[in-house]
């Protein structure tokens, strides 16, 4: 198995495991993540998901260049399918989630790892990370979405030096630019995330989901056509025992949860 997954209490930590290669995605980890999402989607159990790098060194180096060589070397199709549309997925997937997924940045975060962070929902950094779009040294633009979520995260030009120059930001930097929420010490990272994803979880699933839904669907689209999305999935609340359990609390009533 490249990843490997331990529960601290209603929060998944999903570690990527390959530290001889820096945590580099090859096809193998793309589709275990991608796969252990799938099935983390109806799991109750699970409430909040931490994503990070085994080691200190890297949370990801990237998609793992022996793979993308070979893919590119069969042509373009092969790479559209094997390259594009596996990565893509996987930060779509990531993107879109349900849940809360929390990047904890522990090293290095380049190329497809750095999508990964892009994608993810919220994320820490330990101090000593750094992030970079390097792709335009192999002559080609990032593949996993990071042309189009970049941009929309730290804005034009600065994603524009980013990935024209394939130069390394520090954690702090990427703070300063909106990448990451927080850059915190290495020994801090994780209880750090975990403590974000408590802070998470101690409000109605139903309602964290819409929240999620709401921003994600609503920040590429016109404002008017946001505001229906917010309205719609503010609909869906509504009814629900989310609604009810925190209105009560909030009136000082005892809360009937409904069957």
């Amino acid at each position: 198995m490249s990843i490997h997954v331990r529960h601290a209490e209603s929060t998944a930590v999903i570690t990527i495991d390959r530290p001889h290669k820096l945590n580099a995605l090859d096809y193998t980890t793309i589709d275990e993540l991608s796969a252990w999402l799938e099935d983390a989607t109806t799991d109750d159990a699970i409430r909040s998901i931490i994503l990070t790098g085994s080691g200190d060194r890297a949370f990801s180096a990237g998609a793992d260049i022996s793979c993308l060589a070979q893919s590119i070397e069969a042509g373009t199709t092969h790479a559209l399918q094997e390259v594009v549309a596996r990565g893509q997925g996987l930060t779509k997937r990531i993107e879109q989630f349900p849940k809360p997924i929390i990047a904890a940045v522990n090293g290095l975060a380049y190329g497809g790892g750095c999508e990964i962070v892009e994608a993810a929902h919220l994320a820490v950094a330990a101090d000593h990370a750094l992030f970079a779009k390097p792709e335009i040294t192999l002559g080609f633009p990032p593949p996993f979405g990071g042309s189009q979520r970049l941009p929309r995260h730290i804005g034009r030009k600065r994603a524009l030096e980013m990935i024209l120059t394939g130069d390394a930001v520090d954690a702090h930097r990427a703070y300063e630019m909106g990448l990451v929420n927080y850059v915190v010490p290495a020994t801090e990272l994780l209880s750090t995330a975990l403590e974000l994803a408590v802070r998470i979880e101690r409000h109605a699933p139903t309602a964290v989901h819409a929240c999620l839904a709401a921003v994600t669907r609503g920040l590429n689209v016109p404002i008017d056509e946001g505001l229906a999305v917010e309205a719609a999935w503010f609909a869906t609340t509504i009814p629900t025992a989310g609604v009810r359990r925190g209105l009560d609390g909030f009136l000082g009533r005892q809360t009937v949860t409904p069957k």
